[in-house]
C-alpha cells in the first residue's frame, strides 16, 4: 500500500482544482436542471407542442444526469489512479522494455489513451443506443458504431502518433528552445489539417454528395453571388445514418473549404430557411471567425508549450504523483493535470467569444438575406427537432455552450426587424 500523495504545492493545487471544478460543474448541472423546468417561453407558443416541451425537458434531464454519472466516474477514476501510484507503476512497466525515450513515450501515452477509451465505451454505448434511441434520435447501427471506433483509433495512431513523436523528440533533444519548435510544428499541423480534414478525413465517416440541381441550389448560389462569396459547391452530408438531429457547417480554407448541409436539415426546412442557415455559415467566413479561431488556437498552443517547457521535468511535480524518474512523456501527462484550471479559464473565454461570433453570424444572415423571419423560423425548427433546452441556466451556458441559447438568438434577431 502506497503512502498518501506527497502534499507539496503541486499536489495541493491540482487536488484543489479538481475538486473545485467538479463542484462547480455539479452546481451548474443542478441549476440547469431547475432552469429547464420553466414553462414555455412566449416566443415558442403555438410552435412547441406540450408533448414536445416535455420531451425536451426529459431529454435535458436525462443528458445532465448521464453527464453527472460520467463526470463522477472520471473524477473517481483519476483520483484513484493517482492515489494508488498508477502513473509510476505504468512508467516502471514501460521502462522494463527498454524501448528508448520516444517509443517508450508513445507506448506509455498509448496505453493511457487506450485504457481511457475502453473505460469510456460503456457510456458511449448507453448514450447512443439507450438515451438517443429513447428520444428518437439514434440511427446508428452496431456496424457503423464499431467502424467509427476503428477508424478513429487508426487515425489517432497514425496522425496523432506521428505528431506526438515529433513533440516528444523535440522536448527530448532540442534543448531550451524546444517549446518554440513544438509551437511551430503544431501551427503547421493545424494549418495542414484545414486541408486534410475536409478533403480526406471527413469522407471516411460520411458521404458528401453535391446538392442536386433545383430551386434550393439556385437560391443558395444566387445568395452567394449577392454577397460576393466564392462558392464552388454545396454538399449534402448523410447525417441521418447516425442521428435524426440537424446541422450545417463550414470547414476548411481556400479551395478546400467545404459547406455542408445535413440531409435531415434539408428534409425539415424550406428554401428560405435553408438559405438563411447557409448565410449564417457564410457569415462566419465573412466575419473571419474561422481565421480568428485558428489564430487564437495557435496563440493558445504557444502559451501552453511555453508553460510545458517550465514544468515538464519539474521534480516536485513528479513527486506529487509518486513518479521517481522524470521523463518527457510522463511530464506531458502530469502537466496536463496541472493545466486543468488554466484550461477551464481559457475555455470559458473561448466559449464567450464563440457565442459572440454566433450573434454576429445571425445578424449577417438576417441582414444579407433580408429575411430575418426565415432565420427565426429556422432556429425554432432546429430547437424542436433537436429537443433543445429552451431555458438553460446562465452558469451552465458559460461553462458549456459554444452557441447562445436559441431564445436569446431569436431576441437578438427581433431587434433588427
Amino acid at each position: 500500500m502506497l503512502p498518501a500523495p506527497t502534499m507539496n504545492v503541486y499536489a495541493i493545487v491540482i487536488l484543489v482544482a479538481f475538486v473545485s471544478i467538479f463542484i462547480l460543474n455539479r452546481v451548474a448541472d443542478a441549476l440547469n436542471l431547475e432552469s429547464s423546468r420553466q414553462g414555455l417561453p412566449n416566443e415558442f407558443e403555438g410552435v412547441f407542442e406540450d408533448n414536445r416541451l416535455r420531451m425536451s425537458q426529459d431529454y435535458t434531464t436525462t443528458r445532465i444526469r448521464m453527464g453527472i454519472v460520467r463526470s463522477t466516474f472520471d473524477f473517481t477514476l483519476i483520483l484513484s489512479f493517482w492515489s494508488l501510484g498508477g502513473f509510476e507503476y505504468l512508467d516502471q512497466v514501460v521502462r522494463i522494455w527498454e524501448l528508448g525515450p520516444i517509443p517508450s513515450g508513445l507506448v506509455y501515452l498509448g496505453i493511457l489513451g487506450m485504457a481511457t477509451a475502453i473505460l469510456s465505451m460503456p457510456f458511449a454505448v448507453y448514450s447512443t443506443f439507450v438515451i438517443e434511441e429513447r428520444f428518437g434520435f439514434n440511427r446508428t447501427t452496431i456496424k457503423i458504431f464499431i467502424l467509427d471506433i476503428l477508424k478513429t483509433a487508426i487515425l489517432t495512431m497514425l496522425i496523432g502518433g506521428l505528431l506526438l513523436a515529433v513533440l516528444l523528440a523535440l522536448f527530448e533533444y532540442a534543448g531550451s528552445q524546444a517549446w518554440v519548435y513544438c509551437w511551430i510544428a503544431v501551427s503547421v499541423f493545424t494549418l495542414m489539417m484545414q486541408y486534410v480534414v475536409p478533403t480526406w478525413i471527413m469522407p471516411l465517416f460520411n458521404k458528401f454528395t453535391p446538392l442536386e440541381e433545383g430551386q434550393l441550389r439556385n437560391a443558395i448560389f444566387a445568395y452567394a453571388r449577392s454577397v460576393d462569396f466564392p462558392l464552388d459547391n454545396v454538399f449534402v452530408m448523410d447525417g441521418s445514418k447516425r442521428s435524426n438531429k440537424s446541422n450545417a457547417f463550414f470547414i476548411g480554407i481556400d479551395k478546400h473549404k467545404r459547406v455542408a448541409l445535413f440531409d435531415t436539415l434539408i428534409a425539415n426546412h424550406n428554401v428560405k430557411e435553408l438559405v438563411a442557415i447557409l448565410a449564417h455559415e457564410i457569415g462566419h467566413y465573412k466575419k473571419r471567425h474561422i481565421l480568428q479561431g485558428m489564430v487564437l488556437g495557435i496563440f493558445h498552443a504557444g502559451i501552453m508549450f511555453y508553460l510545458l517547457s517550465i514544468f515538464v521535468c519539474e521534480q516536485e511535480l513528479f513527486a506529487a504523483f509518486y513518479v521517481e524518474q522524470s521523463s518527457v512523456y510522463v511530464g506531458l501527462v502530469l502537466f496536463s493535470l496541472l493545466y486543468v484550471p488554466v484550461n477551464l479559464i481559457i475555455s470559458i473565454m473561448v466559449l464567450m467569444l464563440s457565442r459572440r461570433n454566433e450573434y454576429q453570424a445571425d445578424r449577417y444572415a438576417a441582414e444579407t438575406t433580408k429575411e430575418p423571419e426565415a432565420m427565426i423560423e429556422a432556429l425554432k425548427k432546429l430547437s424542436i427537432q433537436n429537443l433543445s433546452n429552451l431555458t438553460p441556466h446562465s452558469l451552465y451556458v458559460s461553462l458549456h455552450y459554444s452557441h447562445p441559447p436559441i431564445l436569446e438568438r431569436i431576441r437578438a434577431i427581433r431587434v433588427l426587424i
